[in-house]
């Protein structure tokens, strides 16, 4: 093939139309049309506002919740046996709760201003109360206390723990109240807001277990088929769909949430711990321990990928507030940076 290169100072480009005109007649109209129109760069769907250091903060980082009085966030540092308390009105960490038991899951409870901490290592559910964050109480489950999730209107916490149990908790007498069997142990599970069911991940099983919290028992069980490793959940409540993230292969799977049949499914980053449905924009956030923040955006061809920010290798736990509109991550130490939470800002 011939080489074009500037020639008596035209440039390459010009000196290829001005040839082609003359061999073919015609040609150089089609050639000026077929480039397409220069366009905006597409916006970025997150906007990284703050890097809260979070001290001396070692290993791995799980699960946050929000105090919605005080405007903080509990990151529950598994790794470190402590409790981060971050004030997002000063953008710093204000206290940190120590002498825990590898702390997973964390939940807030307004009514009764009590932070529920529940710890893999003894299985217990270790109380504090919102104003000075003094111990009031702790709950024995067993064995490996994880995700927690409040029930506020029913007076309810719900943990899951052990090898296939969920305990209702009563947040008035602070004491666990119901078992809920399982066939394995529970993952990240979600409360339907507008009805009396829990959605949960239940990975060993390779199902989706969904629960009546009235009846306190199993009413259903979608089997995930080929894929597996299905940690993250969340609930979208205007399409009566349930969102799940399988690591294995990385992919995200939309079900009906009447029936449990699997809409769509689609690929997005690695080792995924937890995604959240924004409702205001129509939006999922996934966080990954790849290093990757996916958002994915629904229209009426689908989802289709409109994000792929860059965060940090095992930033994998995170907490959409919808009250603040902010998403929030753990970022766990590195050998160049301390353990922070980074605060995005969703775009447009």
């Amino acid at each position: 093939m011939r080489q074009f290169s500037m020639t008596n100072g035209t440039p390459a480009g010009l000196v290829f139309r001005l040839y082609v005109r003359i061999l073919i007649p015609g040609a150089a109209i089609l050639l000026l049309g077929s480039s397409p129109p220069a366009r905006a760069a597409d916006p970025v769907p997150l906007a990284l506002e703050a890097k809260i250091p979070l001290g001396a903060v070692r290993g791995r980082i799980d699960h946050l919740a929000f105090d919605t009085l005080r405007q903080y966030v509990y990151v529950a540092e598994l790794g470190n046996d402590s409790v981060g308390v971050v004030d997002l009105k000063l953008n710093k960490v204000v206290r940190t709760l120590t002498g825990l038991h590898e702390p997973q899951g964390i939940g807030y409870v307004k009514s009764t201003d009590t932070l529920y901490v529940a710890n893999a290592a003894d299985g217990s559910v270790q109380l504090f109360r919102g104003a000075d964050l003094a111990s009031v109480g702790e709950i024995a489950l067993g064995q490996d206390a994880d995700n927690v999730r409040v029930d506020d209107a029913a007076h309810r916490v719900y943990v899951g723990y052990g090898s296939g149990a969920l305990a209702a908790i009563d947040t008035a007498m602070r004491t666990k109240v119901a078992d809920i069997a399982l066939q394995a142990h529970p993952e990240s599970f979600q409360l339907e807001r507008a009805g009396q069911r829990v959605f949960i991940n239940v990975p060993d099983a390779h199902e989706i277990a969904v629960v009546d919290r009235a009846a306190n028992r199993v009413v259903a069980s979608w089997t995930t088929d080929a894929l597996r490793a299905n940690f993250p959940l969340a609930i979208d409540d205007p399409s009566h769909r349930v969102v799940v993230v399988f690591r294995h292969p990385a992919r995200v799977g939309v079900f009906g949430a009447e029936d449990g049949r699997l809409v769509t499914s689609f690929e997005t980053c690695g080792d995924c711990d937890d995604v959240f449905v924004d409702p205001k924009r129509r939006r999922l956030y996934v966080t990954c321990g790849e290093g990757f923040v996916d958002v994915f955006a629904e229209g009426p061809a689908g989802y289709r990928r409109i994000g792929h920010v860059a965060s940090s290798a095992g930033a994998r736990t995170s907490l959409f507030i919808q009250e603040l509109d902010r998403l929030v991550l753990a970022v766990r130490a590195t050998a160049s940076a301390p353990a922070s939470l980074w605060v995005f800002r969703p775009e447009p």
